[in-house]
């Protein structure tokens, strides 16, 4: 994959100046202001090369646009310093003529001659040069400035602007528009549509990334549960296999989704007794682990309260030979049911499975990785699930019954698992617009596309809105943002985020020091109750002040007014390897239904087929979409073009003390450890951010470096091995009312299923390293800082 260099020079139409006779001096200093215009790339002028440059395909080159633009010195200044350097020149050649004054009269008059012939050259060089040079001065000030400093004024104006031309009634005619394109064109890809639709939009810079990845389909017939004492047979939905007249071929090859199966499991056939785990959860293994011989049986597990790749990794230490995994009915929303259908789930960390690690591009070495777990595991229905634990417990209040094995009847059943792996091309559409000031820093939005049966119209459709709305102020008042700001729509989402992990696999060494910040847009409407904001620690408080800013004058509801309350929560999604591998500062709105009716957490993880109105039917006006489009369209715009990143590091110091609340692991040395870095983020937060946000006191070096500060203390919180399905950020939660750091939450009750307290002390050793790094990071920052400013009072002095 490639991205080539758009070149923007723009020509100087200027009065051409006669340089015949100039001193060479003269004509450098020419040469230099051209190309210090075409560095800065002036607005008003007109181009001279109309050639669009999209950013290439995966077998080109891979780099970046890697040119920082640099605010180019003045040209009165350069001219001011050639004035000096000439004044010396004329008093050093005036010097000799004192010398002469005992030589005889002849050699005086000559010498009076030569120093009126050189006073005469003097008076005619500055004459013309001081000509030029308001010539040259006349046509630089005239343009348009760049639009780094001409929009700056207008900042708030262009993000007003911006806001307004945002319309639910544009995002539900763009949603109907993926819709109606998904279902007629089958399971072919959308990417090319979305490439066609955001360059309607005024994206200019777009590409289509291809990668060939090894992905894990549904096999010809259907997976099967089959009870040996009475040779009854069951599809994963429930019904009878007599009843169900096979499927076609012509599903396999569409890769329909009604077909249930887990993405990347093992296949095969097991015969063995159902061994009811609940929800598969450290307690839950606990309570079996004392009474019963779980040795290469079949777990009946709920989905829900844990990672379900991190459940599986417990059944299968626990000994288990594979899985049914179902969800109970009283873990969903009321309006919610699922009843007899089938869902579809990945057990793909993330990325293709072939190339773990490094991006699938021509010449990688691939591994044929057929399964990603030894377990056999198949998703049922809860009907399913029912009959097979004989299930005889009352519903509770709300109409619903936890499905448990009431009966302790011991069923034994033959699980029949097939599928077939094959490599398929996925396509990214990756587009490009340019900063003026930052161009080499990145702030990255990312969507995702796929089939008729997934849910990515919505997502597709607010940020190509988005898309439009920015890029119309681009077209209209020649404004380009100070950071550079990349548009992505992931493919392969569904199958463990392999578009977006191959993309930022292969763009790694770039993204490492010049990705701000990602901007998720998984799945933006999900309900119609609340706003949910998921950020980062060091984003958190921006997200909340956004909110604040957009909803305080026109709520009236206050039951209807979206929470400003934002978490940091592990989520679903493509922000996935931004988060846990480059350590970026991430945020994501999400409405969802109201927090009462919300099951445990992670019951996402389940792919049922989507319906094509279902985002019509939970927003039909799409007021929620455009509210979540002009949210993430103000983060967008503010730390792509604030001088100063929104980042907050005080917050990341105060998320970590509140993390260690929890008096069972925080140690003495831990404690002071995270005192240490909260006094340290406390200095960096009054001694640095406040007087770089005052203009008056900015200056842009010390800016620089400030926002690289900024951009990486986050990447200090990375640890370099984490459980499946556990962040490796530890900054990150799994669930929003937990008090401890996850990893060691787990660690801690890791140690009781192990009955050894080395784990616990691995992991509580390299939290108190990430803090540890932290709190150096920051005050290396500040040394620096303080160095900087003693070298420039001593200069002074």
């Amino acid at each position: 994959m490639a991205y080539r260099k758009v070149d923007q020079r723009f020509p100087v139409h200027s009065q051409d100046l006669d340089t015949e006779g100039l001193p060479v001096t003269s004509l450098e200093l020419e040469w230099d202001m051209e190309k210090e215009l075409e560095e800065n790339e002036f607005e008003g002028f007109e181009p001279d090369d109309s050639r669009q440059h999209h950013l290439g395909n995966s077998t080109g080159n891979t780099d970046l646009d890697m040119e920082f633009v640099q605010p180019s010195a003045s040209p009165r200044g350069r001219f001011e310093r050639l004035e000096e350097e000439c004044d010396y020149v004329a008093q050093a050649r005036a010097a000799p003529k004192n010398q002469q004054s005992n030589f005889p009269t002849k050699a005086k008059l000559f010498a009076a001659g030569i120093i009126i012939f050189i006073c005469g050259l003097l008076i005619g060089y500055y004459g013309r040069k001081g000509t030029s040079k308001d010539v040259l001065e006349n046509n630089v000030t005239t343009p348009t400035p760049p639009a780094s400093s001409a929009a700056a004024p207008d900042d708030s104006k262009i993000l007003q602007d911006v806001l307004q031309a945002i319309e639910g009634d544009s995002i539900r005619n763009f949603s109907r528009d993926f819709t109606l394109f998904a279902a007629e064109s089958g399971q072919g890809s959308s990417a090319a549509h979305i490439m066609e639709q955001w360059t309607a939009s005024g994206l200019t810079e777009i590409r289509l990334v291809n990668y060939t990845v090894l992905l894990s389909l549904p096999a010809t017939d259907q997976n099967k549960i089959i009870l040996t004492n009475s040779s009854q047979c069951f599809y994963p939905s429930g019904q009878q296999c007599s009843a169900l007249p096979s499927a076609p071929l012509g599903r396999k090859e569409k890769n329909d989704l009604l077909y249930s199966y887990a993405a990347y499991s093992a296949k095969g056939s097991l015969e063995a007794e159902i061994i009811d785990v609940q929800y598969g959860t450290i307690d839950d293994l606990l309570r079996l682990q004392s009474s019963t011989n779980v040795t290469k049986k079949i777990a009946l597990i709920k989905l829900g309260q844990a990672p379900l790749l991190y459940k599986l990794t417990l059944l299968l230490e626990a000994g288990f030979g594979g899985a049914l995994v179902y969800i109970d009915p009283c873990d969903l929303p009321p309006r919610e049911k699922i009843g007899n259908e089938t869902f579809w789930l990945s057990l793909n960390p993330g990325g293709d499975p072939s190339t773990p690690g490094y991006p699938s591009v021509g010449g990688s070495f691939r591994e044929h990785r057929t399964n990603l777990t030894s377990l056999l595991v198949q998703p049922v229905a809860a009907s399913l699930a029912k009959s097979l634990l004989s299930s005889t417990e009352e519903p509770n209040r709300n109409g619903c019954f936890h499905l448990t094995n009431s009966s302790r009847v011991r069923k034994t059943i033959r699980l029949e698992v097939g599928k077939i792996s094959e490599y398929k091309t996925i396509q990214n559409v990756i587009g490009f617009l340019k900063g003026s000031i930052n161009p080499d820093k990145y702030v990255i939005v990312g969507s995702h596309h796929g089939n008729k049966e997934e849910p990515w119209t919505s997502s597709t459709s607010i940020i190509t809105e988005i898309i439009k709305a920015i890029m119309s102020q681009v077209h209209q008042r020649h404004w380009r943002p100070n950071r550079s700001i990349l548009f992505c729509c992931w493919g392969g989402t569904t199958f463990g985020n392999i578009g977006s992990y191959e993309w930022a696999e292969e763009m790694e060494p770039v993204l490492q020091n010049n990705a701000v910040a990602y901007i998720n847009l998984f799945k933006p409407v999900m309900g119609n109750g609340s706003l949910n904001t998921v950020a980062s620690p060091s984003l958190r408080q921006f997200a909340m002040d956004v909110i604040k800013m957009r909803f305080s004058l026109n709520c009236t509801n206050q039951k209807r007014c979206p929470g400003r309350k934002v978490n940091s929560i592990q989520v679903e999604g493509n922000s996935d390897f931004f988060i846990n591998h480059l350590g970026v500062p991430t945020v994501q709105f999400v409405y969802q239904g109201t927090s009462a009716s919300m099951g445990p957490g992670f019951l996402s993880e389940a792919l049922v087929v989507h319906d094509a109105s279902a985002a019509e039917a939970l927003d039909p006006f799409f007021n929620l979409h455009e509210i979540v489009a002009k949210l993430t369209a103000e983060m967008i715009l503010h730390i792509a073009n604030d001088p100063v990143l929104p980042f907050n590091v005080l917050d990341v110091a105060l998320e970590v003390q509140e993390q260690l609340t929890d008096e069972s692991v925080a140690s003495d040395q831990i404690l002071t450890l995270a005192n240490a870095l909260r006094e340290t983020a406390q200095l960096f937060q009054s001694d640095e951010m406040r007087p770089a946000n005052n203009p008056k006191e900015r200056d842009p070096a010390h800016l620089r470096m400030l926002n690289d500060v900024l951009q990486h203390v986050e990447k200090n919180f990375l640890l370099k091995q984490a459980p499946p399905g556990y962040y490796r950020n530890i900054l990150y939660r799994l669930e929003e009312s937990s008090k401890q750091f996850s990893i060691l939450k787990e660690a801690l009750n890791h140690s009781r299923l192990q009955r050894s307290n080395q784990t616990l002390s691995t992991v509580l050793s390299e939290v108190m390293n990430c803090i540890r790094s932290a709190q150096v990071y920051l005050k290396t920052g500040l040394d620096v800082f303080e160095n900087i400013q003693n070298t420039k009072q001593q200069t002074n002095v």
